[in-house]
């Protein structure tokens, strides 16, 4: 988390706030502790579009490491994964298959 607040300019308050509101997924890394993977950022910033797809993720059911696996497992039919579509700006197929998951 530290290191995502340092390159976000902000605290490691502002980074628990972001992943409190559903901004940013945290996840248990095999010591134990919270961290906030990276790759979620573009930069200093929010990966444009990171926001609604999580919220379409959750209201599929999704909690945050299932999120993570979904963002981040290789679909060759886009071609990559759902989150390099995102840093790439193509969010409106990935928001498609986001939204799919829920019917």
């Amino acid at each position: 988390m530290t290191e995502v607040a340092e390159r976000m300019g902000i605290g490691p308050t502002g980074v628990r706030d972001l992943v409190k509101n559903g901004h940013l997924l945290a996840v248990t890394d095999e010591e134990g502790k919270r961290v906030v993977p990276a790759e979620q950022l573009d930069g200093p910033a929010l990966v444009k579009h990171l926001v609604p797809v999580l919220t379409l993720l959750r209201d599929a059911g999704y909690d945050a490491e299932h999120s993570l696996r979904w963002l981040t497992t290789p679909d060759d039919t886009l071609p990559g994964t759902p989150l390099q579509a995102l840093h790439e700006n193509r969010a409106t197929e990935i928001k498609r298959r986001a939204q799919a998951l829920g019917w």
